[in-house]
């Protein structure tokens, strides 16, 4: 089917050093651009980002340092990508969330003259989204094959969770999962731990998602200026952040896992100073004991008359 087009669409997609939106980058940017003839032209760049790629991004589009510190910035390419899109609409896949605004960013900080203004903005993702309902209602639908009766009433809603539930281990029994690192398995079995860890895989540690596991089973930030450092590295450096959390507008779960993280930490720490106090005082015990135990010198002997006449008979006075 073709696309009835009243002036070129342009499909977009960016791969960046992250997903912060003023901090990071773009290093890979494809336009494939349909024309309303239905003739398409494409353009791929890569960028040098001019900071650090992140291995976790790396090992998630596969673009590296290396790979692209030799290459223009997209300060130089910012002219030639405008002018490739001219007055395009825009579409991509959560493009309205992400790319759009990622690429706005990018062009003003290149200074480069790129309105959004009388552009229509095409989201597949959305139309997914909402014409594959994601609720309960569609769930049961898909899975049960029933309608469900008195959604939104409570005993209903948890009795068709658990005939989901039921449905989805019959559905996918050996189907096997493809991860976004490439890493097949099979996730979808009658075992509820197993269960868990498929429907964890952002690994939060307060469900709110200000705090997740790293690939180090570390508790870091996921949010703001230290997302991504470990919680107990950023109370080392910076002390009085836990107090902005705490204070500041965040779920009452998340604190307490916070405040469950710094007391913990706080206690090592007090731990190996009582530990480092007791080596120092058992060195100075130490110290001590060698010192009264060391040979005391040879006290020197009394002056004698004879040993002043030797001095006389040796020095001739």
């Amino acid at each position: 089917m073709e696309l009835k087009l009243k002036r070129p669409l342009a499909f977009f997609d960016l791969e960046t050093t992250g997903v912060n939106v003023s901090a990071d980058k773009i290093v890979e940017i494809a336009i494939l651009k349909v024309l309303p003839d239905g003739s398409e032209q494409v353009l791929t760049r890569r960028v040098n980002p001019e900071m650090p790629i992140p291995l976790a991004s790396s090992m998630f589009h596969g673009i590296y340092d290396e790979d692209v510190k030799d290459l223009p910035t997209f300060k130089e390419l910012a002219v030639e990508v405008a002018e490739f899109i001219g007055d395009s609409d825009l579409a991509g896949y959560n493009s309205n969330k992400f790319d759009v605004p990622m690429l706005m960013e990018e062009f003003l900080r290149a200074r480069v003259e790129f309105t959004l203004e009388g552009r229509s903005f095409v989201d597949v993702q959305n139309i997914f989204h909402q014409m594959e309902q994601r609720t309960l209602k569609a769930a049961y639908k898909f899975y049960c094959g029933k309608s469900l009766e008195n959604a939104h009433q409570a005993e209903a809603d948890v009795r068709a969770t658990f005939e989901v539930l039921k449905a989805q281990l019959i559905k996918y029994e050996g189907v096997e999962f493809e991860d976004k690192h490439g890493k097949i398995s099979v996730p979808v079995v009658n075992d509820v731990n197993a269960l868990h860890t498929f429907t964890n895989m952002s690994k939060p540690v307060d469900f709110a998602g200000r705090l997740v596991y790293n690939d180090d089973n570390q508790v870091v930030i996921n949010f703001g200026k230290h997302k991504g450092r470990v919680v107990t590295d950023v109370f080392d450096v910076e002390p009085s952040y836990y107090a902005w959390m705490q204070n500041g507008d965040f779920p009452l779960y998340t604190k307490k896992v916070l405040e469950n993280i710094w007391n913990a930490h706080r206690q090592v720490k007090r731990e190996a100073k009582v530990a480092q106090t007791e080596v120092e005082k058992d060195n100075k015990k130490d110290a001590k004991k060698n010192f009264q135990n060391a040979p005391s010198k040879e006290k020197p002997k009394p002056i004698t008359l004879d040993m002043l006449d030797d001095l006389k008979n040796k020095f001739g006075k």
